[in-house]
């Protein structure tokens, strides 16, 4: 039976969509069942008082979850964070409720050993609820006590080679996406980059000390599957500079219906006769797409890689051979100023193991971020206040029309000193000779 009634959160049961409050129940009731067969770690009741509590926050409209001090396992200053209940008499099973990050494979991969062993132990010494995956990236192991935080550390790392995650003011889990493994369309090996930058900077994802959290994501190409250009401090995206690959007999095949456009993922559906005009070329957003006379032709220098095109016909349009990435900076969910994507630092770089090109560009970066940004202030936040052509002349990197995201909104123009001849001290004092006798 329950330990608490829920009338507000079986609501959320009502609907026809999946419920969070059913899984919880379900993990409740198996602990309940389990209880005699095996010794829990935490309170066997820990699911039920969970239910309790949100039920609690829903009645009384604010959260019964307090701001705790800083709790984590020996030698880390993240991967752990923080849990504590308000009501701690009322529901004994969250007094502590912390949640641990886990280092996610890269890709995401996973064999059902592996899984079996997290869930095993998380039942043993946690809630047995978990988040796969969190927004950042990680395995979200969430629900246990102090007590069993180093406990879970020893057996992920001695008995499962994992590390934890990033979690405070410092780097947070570099995430990538399946990348070579297994798309066609990736431009460099985003695992390979991603385990690399992980070892690489192992002090700065577990000691904090940042202005605040850093996100790195790699997507293998412009489609951008782990969203890094929306979702990372600083993204790298796959792309290519020479030109997109055409199969002009498969472009014929497409018009004549003879493939099935959008890798056939429309099957079953009649959309009706394939419209390259209209679905391929008058949706390019440079225009720089044409179909005459059965040839399909491609202005490359006007192309902006949106992966468009290749996406609906992905046998007759192959991305490049001259493949690397591009490096995007800033982007960031709601903190101080709202929401905003990526801007471009670095057109295009070269991908090659040890990555010493990209090093370089990050550690300018970092240093820039760490001497000029302001405490809990994303990197995106410093660039807005601070201006790009900051970040430009911290990095080294050279300004491109690239760079421009959209033509000036205003007519006037300053120089600095040292880009006028004479300086702008002589000018003033002639001003001053000739009008201010």
């Amino acid at each position: 039976m329950p330990k608490h009634e829920t009338p507000l959160l079986d609501e959320l049961e009502s609907g026809p969509w999946p419920s969070f409050v059913s899984d919880i129940k379900a993990e409740a009731a198996s602990r309940a069942k389990n209880e005699k067969n095996v010794e829990f770690q935490i309170p066997v009741d820990v699911c039920d008082d969970l239910l309790g509590v949100l039920e609690l926050s829903y009645k009384h409209g604010r959260t019964h979850w307090k701001h705790g001090g800083i709790v984590g396992v020996f030698g880390y200053g993240g991967g752990v964070i923080g849990r504590y209940c308000d009501q701690p008499g009322m529901f004994p099973g969250v007094a502590h409720f912390h949640t641990v990050r886990v280092n996610q494979p890269g890709g995401k991969f996973y064999n059902t050993a592996y899984l079996k062993q997290l869930c095993d132990l998380w039942e043993f010494r946690g809630s047995g609820l978990t988040n796969m995956h969190g927004s950042t990236g990680d395995i979200i192991l969430i629900g246990t006590q102090t007590p069993q935080l180093e406990e879970i550390f020893y057996d992920l790392t001695h008995n499962m080679n994992q590390d934890l995650g990033g979690s405070g003011s410092n780097l947070r889990t570099p995430a990538d996406c399946i990348g070579s493994a297994r798309c066609e369309y990736a431009c460099y090996d985003t695992q390979s980059m991603c385990y690399a930058l992980t070892q690489e900077y192992q002090d700065e994802l577990h000691r904090p000390a940042f202005p605040y959290k850093f996100k790195f994501k790699f997507d293998g190409c412009p489609n951008c599957c782990v969203a890094s250009i929306a979702r990372s401090d600083m993204s790298f995206i796959g792309l290519w500079r020479d030109e997109i690959r055409i199969d002009q007999a498969a472009v014929a095949a497409y018009v004549g219906g003879e493939i099935q456009p959008n890798g056939g993922a429309h099957a079953g559906r009649d959309w009706g006769k394939f419209d390259i005009q209209k679905e391929v070329i008058g949706l390019c957003p440079t225009e720089c797409m044409r179909y005459e006379g059965g040839k399909l032709e491609i202005d490359n220098k006007e192309c902006t890689h949106c992966m468009h095109c290749i996406n609906v016909m992905p046998r007759a349009l192959r991305i490049g051979n001259d493949r690397g990435c591009a490096i995007l900076v800033g982007a960031k969910a709601p903190i101080l100023d709202g929401a905003q994507m990526g801007s471009l630092l670095v057109p295009f770089i070269s991908v090659e193991d040890p990555y010493d090109e990209v090093k370089e560009v990050i550690e300018k970066v970092w240093d820039y971020w760490m001497e000029e940004g302001k405490n809990r202030e994303r990197l995106g936040e410093l660039i807005k206040r601070q201006g790009f052509q900051k970040l430009l002349e911290a990095t080294d990197i050279e300004a491109s029309p690239l760079h421009v995201s959209e033509p000036r909104s205003n007519p006037y123009i300053f120089w600095k000193e040292e880009e006028v001849e004479g300086g702008w001290e002589r000018d003033v004092k002639a001003y001053r000779k000739d009008h201010l006798r």
